[in-house]
């Protein structure tokens, strides 16, 4: 398997392990961080009742990577398909008008996300990289930063613009200069986006990312009753 194939198992054991929850073969960030479980690579069906030891009866899970099916008596709650691109040809440059953000930042970008619709991001999903945002008036209009770090990768991710400011360029300012840090430490930049996200697909596409795989974005609630019907 290639490393990207399920990043956030080799994030999660890699260089974000201080991040990390695991029961058996089944893994996740600690959930005020990111949503996302994944499992070992090679792993069979009974690694879902690592899942449900990790996770708790009658939580909803999202899963990430390669993994078996899920049991039947297993409620998926979401499944829609995604993409997965790399970097072959982006343009990284830093940006002036770009600015790190920190903690303190939070409850506007959990604003901002809320409004948009970027992806999951949680109160210390800020802690996984460097984030950077462009401010107007004071206000922040734009975001992009950090996500899951695979060795010699890192995902970029959570990148959105406020509706009142869209058209100007801003996420590929970002996109631009968050990838500029990541390739300043030696290290090479991917995405994912939803399969049905066009737009922002094309728009990946023409600034130098290719597609490497299509993905399955999954949610499953786990049964009260592990082992037997919900």
């Amino acid at each position: 398997m290639h490393i990207l194939d399920n990043p956030a198992w080799a994030a999660l054991t890699g260089p974000h392990a201080r991040f990390a929850e695991r029961s058996g073969d089944a893994i996740r960030y600690q959930t005020d961080v990111t949503p996302f479980i994944t499992v070992a690579p090679g792993s069979g069906p009974d690694v879902w009742d690592d899942v449900a030891a990790l996770a708790g009866a009658g939580e909803v899970v999202t899963i990430t990577g390669t993994t078996p099916p899920p049991p039947a008596h297993w409620e998926v709650v979401l499944e829609a398909g995604g993409v997965q691109l790399t970097d072959v040809a982006l343009e990284a440059r830093s940006d002036p008008e770009a600015t790190v953000l920190t903690a303190a930042d939070v409850p506007e970008i959990l604003d901002l996300v809320e409004r948009t619709q970027p992806g999951p991001f949680r109160q210390r999903t800020i802690e996984l990289g460097t984030y950077l945002g462009i401010r107007r008036d004071g206000k922040l209009i734009a975001l992009a930063g950090e996500r899951l770090h695979p060795p010699g990768w890192t995902e970029i991710s959570a990148v959105c613009t406020d509706p009142a400011h869209r058209g100007q360029g801003l996420a590929t300012r970002l996109v631009r200069a968050v990838a500029h840090g990541i390739r300043d430490r030696g290290e090479q930049p991917f995405l994912h986006a939803a399969a049905t996200n066009t737009g922002a697909i094309r728009l990946y596409e023409s600034i130098g990312f290719q597609l490497r795989r299509r993905t399955t974005f999954r949610a499953v609630r786990v049964p009260s009753l592990v082992g037997g019907p919900a």
